[in-house]
């Protein structure tokens, strides 16, 4: 490592632990902790709800509290899975297989102790790989071209639309509606008003902010709230054993944590491999390598626990090589990073290696120290932090939701943001309940820009040639293999079975009316309309979009058949597990009702004073809480809606109605009377 890395690197370091900024990163790691715990609230949905009160900090600050967060997300969540066989985020879904048996032995503690020893070590190796890679990344990134950075985010695009579900060309069709949106605005090139309906809040294009909190955040809400129970319904169990016998158990299996991290590490820096996929294949491999574990995994294993904790925790730090080298986000999360880093000026690629060579090794210690304060903070507190998923979801729903509703007005200061926010949410919640992926829409509307201007320079510059590149190429023969492997092998299957594929032609073609059906029949009809206006636009505003259009066209049409040829019938009929479907729909209508009457009530008395309202609404109308419990709730809420983002943030809350009428009525009544 020469000698201007290191003195970066350790200049970050000095930077990073100014008392202020490692403040931030406190706060950070505090939040993240705390939805790690709550089953449903993941780092994805805690960075979109932080990444609106970062606007106004300095940009180190702002970095250090949202790596903070999103760095220690994977460590809280083995709390829920572990004590009641529920994960906290899907990264410790394979931790439940041995996690929660420990604690019916009584050895909870045991598990806590080796999950949080190797979710650190696992951070660590991570932190540790991403400061590593930088002496090497950084004189291949300065030879990268245009060409090289539109392959790599074609490449990412193919990954995350590839895994990110059961049906390849729902993922394919999700990243195509993300880059059409990402279109929304007035076009770089020539100027066009893309898409805008003539509002002038649309000129400037969405923000990601209302985008992910839609699409994430008010999903989970919702699903909550119509269960009416709490988060968790499972009891505490025993814990007789003690943390240090699982810290000295990660000790002595070492060689597995190693392992393990280092495919979390590898495995999170390919764009589009998830936190679900990666505790997987790490828990696979410690399954078919540990000595006897064919006979105790599943059964209370502690190895299973150190496998899945050690890869979930490294693959951040992977995560970020590709999103800090090649502007290509790793997960949704990164896809979030990106934008923040996109709204305080840091632009990633060649510059994040060269001029702001700070900034990078500043979130590396970052996800380091977080890490450490983590693990420091779970070993003291995780008795305390489990009851956090007793919480009934009445009382915890209304307050997240509050705070989304004011961290969704923080980004543009415009009425525009709330109504997406409301509208990307229904939309969300119904991809959710019929097994359409969502972070390939969050993926695609991050990196359409990018993706559109790399198309157009390199167009420009090398015309189609640019594809016959030796990087380029390789980069696209690989993403057609990921989305294509898949689909071919499915129809020579069906090839080579005719007669089974005709007889589930024939047992599906009446039923037309599924949800799934009616739900791709709507996207396509996106998709049409998009191309026929695209269509009349110039040639540099309508490339782009056509592309994206005629893609995600195919790839509807695709789905339409599969579901149409698939031997089980209905595909999704998006219910709810011990809901009925009409019920479903009811509290569902009743959740999207309250928080459209939130905004209507906002724009007369002011959102401030409109939150009592939501919170008692939604309390006793849907939470069937009790008429005293709904009205000291909306209180609370107040207060500390009042005290944290009037009196501590001063957030600027927008004029409202009542606030313009009462002057000029009162001047009126002077007037007449005077």
């Amino acid at each position: 490592m020469d000698v201007s890395l290191l003195d970066a690197a350790g200049s970050a370091i000095v930077s990073i632990t100014e008392p202020l900024r490692l403040l931030y990163l406190l706060v950070g790691v505090l939040f993240g902790l705390v939805l790690g715990v709550i089953p449903g609230l993941s780092g994805l949905i805690g960075l979109s709800l932080l990444l609106p009160f970062t606007y106004s900090m300095e940009p180190l600050a702002a970095v250090a509290m949202l790596i903070g967060l999103m760095s220690v997300t994977t460590t809280s969540d083995t709390i829920p899975a572990v004590l009641f066989g529920v994960p906290g985020t899907v990264g410790s879904a394979a931790t439940v297989l041995d996690g929660h048996p420990m604690a019916k032995q009584g050895k909870a503690r045991k598990a806590f102790g080796a999950a949080f020893t190797a979710s650190v070590l696992g951070g660590l190796f991570g932190a540790f790989l991403l400061g590593i890679s930088i002496p090497i990344l950084r004189p291949l990134i300065l030879m990268v071209g245009t060409p090289e950075l539109l392959s790599f985010c074609i490449f990412g695009l193919s990954l995350v639309a590839a895994l990110s579900g059961g049906n390849v060309f729902k993922g394919v069709a999700a990243v195509a509606l993300g880059l059409l949106i990402a279109m929304i605005g007035e076009d770089s090139q020539d100027g066009v008003l893309r898409w805008t309906f003539d509002t002038i809040y649309l000129w400037d294009g969405i923000p990601v902010v209302p985008i992910a909190l839609g699409l994430f955040a008010i999903p989970e809400l919702a699903d909550l709230l119509i269960r009416r129970a709490t988060v968790v319904t499972a009891k505490f169990q025993s814990v007789e054993s003690t943390q240090r016998e699982g810290l000295a158990e990660v000790l002595r299996h070492k060689w597995l944590v190693l392992r393990c991290s280092s495919i979390g590490a590898l495995l999170g820096a390919v764009p589009g491999i998830g936190a679900a996929i990666i505790d997987w294949i790490a828990y696979g491999h410690a399954a078919k390598t540990e000595r006897g574990a064919s006979e105790t995994f599943g059964k209370g294993d502690v190895r299973g626990v150190i496998a899945s904790e050690s890869s979930n925790n490294a693959k951040e730090g992977g995560a970020l090589v590709p999103t800090i080298a090649f502007g290509v986000p790793g997960s949704a999360s990164m896809a979030l990073l990106l934008g923040a880093f996109t709204v305080h000026g840091i632009v990633p690629g060649p510059e994040m290696l060269s001029s702001n060579l700070g900034i990078t090794y500043a979130i590396v210690w970052s996800v380091a120290i977080a890490n450490v304060i983590a693990a420091a903070i779970v070993f003291a507190s995780a008795g305390q932090l489990a009851k956090l998923a007793l919480v009934r979801s009445s009382l915890l729903v209304p307050l997240v939701l509050a705070i989304a509703f004011v961290g969704a007005f923080q980004g543009q200061k415009a009425w525009g943001d709330l109504y997406v926010m409301i509208l990307a949410g229904g939309f969300g919640f119904i991809m959710k309940r019929l097994g359409w992926p969502r972070p390939p829409v969050i993926l695609g509307f991050v990196l359409g820009a990018l993706v559109e201007r790399y198309t157009f320079i390199s167009v420009l510059r090398y015309d189609f040639d640019w594809m016959l590149r030796p990087v380029v190429a390789v980069l696209l023969v690989i993403s057609l293999y990921i989305v294509f492997a898949d689909p071919i092998k499915w129809v020579l299957g069906k090839l080579m079975s005719p007669e089974k594929t005709t007889g589930a032609l024939r047992s599906t073609s009446l039923n037309i009316n599924r949800p799934d059906l009616v739900f791709a029949g709507l996207i396509a009809t996106i998709f049409g309309y998009t191309y026929v206006t695209a269509s009349e636009w110039s040639d540099a505003a309508s490339l782009f979009p056509v592309v994206a259009s005629v893609l995600g066209g195919i790839a509807v049409l695709c789905v339409v058949v599969n579901s149409l040829m698939a031997q089980d019938g209905l595909e999704n009929d998006g219910s709810i597990d011990g809901v009925t479907t009409r019920e479903m729909h009811v509290r569902a209508l009743g959740f999207f009702g309250w928080a459209i009457i939130y905004l209507v009530c906002s724009q007369i008395i002011g959102m401030l004073l409109s939150l009592p309202i939501l919170v008692f609404g939604l309390m006793y109308f849907q939470g069937k809480e009790t008429i005293k419990s709904s009205l000291i709730g909306a209180g609370l809420l107040f207060v500390f809606s009042f005290g944290l983002f009037h009196v501590i943030l001063s957030v600027p809350w927008p004029p409202a109605m009542l606030g313009e009428l009462i002057p000029e009525a009162r001047e009126y009544w002077i007037t007449k009377i005077f």
